[in-house]
């Protein structure tokens, strides 16, 4: 997913092993073929976890057959789908570590699993909000196994009325002229005259940048009485049309009257099962990508 800024043409891929890390992992083959990225596959050893098990030369084992078991997941996955694939091993708390890799190293983007199983399966899924709410760059968090070879056909972008909303439809384009998407733009009315110029202002920019873009594109309008309820109407209709990828912002952005409890973003991550969801940071206004 290459931009206007500067990066290291790496996704970086939280493991742990789990099912769930798999199926991120299986996305984030996907989007490497597509924009001829590389992967570093990450394991990260939490605070004092060997410690806690094993001391002194009992914990330096686990750690180099931790790396061997990583080296050979990433040698499988280079050899059997052709994208260069790298492993890495690190220690610390797993959403600090990996926001600050992710930051400090320029990485295209995190692709992450959420909702791990148990155990030490669980590390990587009880991180993923918090990732998204420290990382500079996209986050894409993956629950089930979606991978499609097609990538993102259908694009749901929920448009609000904040300046920043209207930065998501850059990445809409960015991602939809890569995989030939249909972007599916939704939002809520509003039963106030001034609120609803606004969003309808918002809407009309949308519609045109998408115009220009030449990519096939539908609106679709929530009533005012489904505000409280925007995140499962969101998901509802993202599973109507078979959505293939959910696009919101990290930070800032509210329902119409900034009614909804909690963010919007954290709503559809829990709720969304089946659909992948990109959170983007917020920057500023007039910030472009390379197509």
């Amino acid at each position: 997913m290459v931009m206007n800024r500067k990066t290291n043409n790496n996704i970086l891929v939280p493991t742990d092993f789990s099912d769930v890390a798999d199926n991120a992992l299986s996305h984030a083959i996907t989007v490497a073929k597509a924009y001829g990225n590389e992967i570093t596959l990450l394991y990260i050893l939490e605070d004092g976890m060997l410690g806690g098990l094993f001391s002194g030369g009992q914990s330096d084992v686990m750690r180099d057959a931790i790396k061997a078991k990583l080296e050979a997941k990433a040698k499988e996955i280079s050899d059997n789908s052709g994208v260069k694939t790298h492993a890495r091993v690190e220690s610390g708390k797993v959403y600090k570590t990996v926001s600050k890799i992710a930051n400090e190293e320029q990485f295209d983007s995190i692709i992450m699993g959420s909702n791990g199983a148990s155990g030490l399966e669980q590390i990587v899924g009880s991180n993923a909000s918090r990732t998204i709410q420290y990382a500079e760059v996209p986050v894409v968090v993956v629950k089930q196994n979606t991978a499609k070879a097609h990538g993102y056909k259908k694009i749901v972008l929920p448009i609000d009325l904040t300046i920043e909303s209207r930065q998501k439809v850059e990445w809409a384009i960015h991602l939809g002229k890569k995989f030939n998407s249909e972007v599916h733009v939704v939002y809520t009315k509003s039963s106030d005259e001034y609120l609803q110029r606004k969003i309808e202002l918002n809407i009309n920019l949308v519609n045109h940048q998408l115009k220009d873009s030449g990519l096939e594109h539908r609106v679709f309008a929530m009533e005012d009485g489904l505000l409280d309820n925007f995140a499962n109407e969101i998901m509802n209709y993202a599973n109507t049309v078979s959505g293939d990828l959910i696009l919101v912002m990290t930070h800032t952005e509210k329902g119409i009257s900034e009614m909804i409890i909690g963010t919007l973003t954290q709503q559809l991550v829990n709720r969304s099962q089946n659909i992948p969801v990109m959170c983007i940071h917020p920057h500023e206004t007039g910030f472009t990508y390379d197509y």
